[in-house]
């Protein structure tokens, strides 16, 4: 895959809510806050949450929900290359919402994705062409505005709106409590003799606010370390 490291370009996209919240501040609040999590924080002292997206191009919101409607049920390693496969269609880059919009229906199948998921990424084009989603109306949202929002398009639910929210947005304070491989992470660190449920996803979670996003990513890493995600 083509991969650019332009992060200034990246950071043009939809505005960074969590900008101004220092992750050394997270950090030390979720150590202080979870002597569990605080374990699992010592054995990556190296960790910054926000390194992966550097191996991907630079996306506007609509590249980040492209993005995140292609990696549903799949891994970040399988989406990558359906994106490069994409992007070798729209001359070596993600397409604007317009283009594809303006390309022949064939063509984002032709890139290894369903029936389905090319039916969202549509919808979702069609908002942005339209004005009813944009960057800056995404940025200015609140976390539950935008999830509302965003679950209205058919094949985009919770998880994918919650997604969006925390890596798209840098917002924060967001659980993916459904996520299978968090659920993993969570029974395997908190010792758990079952994949938590999502209440008790939550009643762990609650003590992350507002930081639930850092635990999170902390959470994720452990998971994959070592693995091709």
């Amino acid at each position: 895959m083509n991969v650019t490291k332009d992060n200034s370009r990246r950071r043009g996209g939809p505005r960074r809510i969590a900008a101004g919240l220092s992750e050394a501040a997270g950090r030390d609040f979720l150590h202080n806050a979870d002597p569990v999590l605080a374990r699992l924080i010592d054995t990556q002292p190296d960790f910054h949450p926000n390194a992966w997206k550097d191996e991907l191009p630079a996306f506007d919101a609509f590249g980040w929900l492209v993005f995140q409607v292609v990696g549903q049920q799949l891994s970040v390693r399988v989406t990558r290359t359906i994106l490069s496969r994409i992007e070798q269609q729209f001359g070596g880059r993600v397409p604007s919402a317009a283009e594809v919009l303006a390309a022949d229906p064939g063509v984002l199948r032709a890139s290894g994705i369903s029936a389905r998921k090319d039916a969202t990424i549509r919808a979702v084009a069609e908002r942005f062409a339209d004005g009813r989603l944009s960057d800056q109306s995404l940025g200015d949202m609140s976390d539950e505005a935008v999830e509302a929002l965003l679950t209205e398009i058919p094949g985009i639910g919770p998880w994918t709106a919650r997604a969006f929210l925390m890596v798209a947005l840098d917002r924060p304070d967001v659980l993916l409590s459904g996520d299978l491989a968090l659920r993993r992470a969570v029974e395997r660190t908190y010792a758990f003799d079952h994949l938590p449920s999502d209440e008790e996803m939550v009643q762990i979670a609650d003590r992350w606010r507002p930081y639930r996003s850092l635990a999170v990513s902390y959470l994720f890493a452990s998971e994959f370390a070592g693995t091709s995600r």
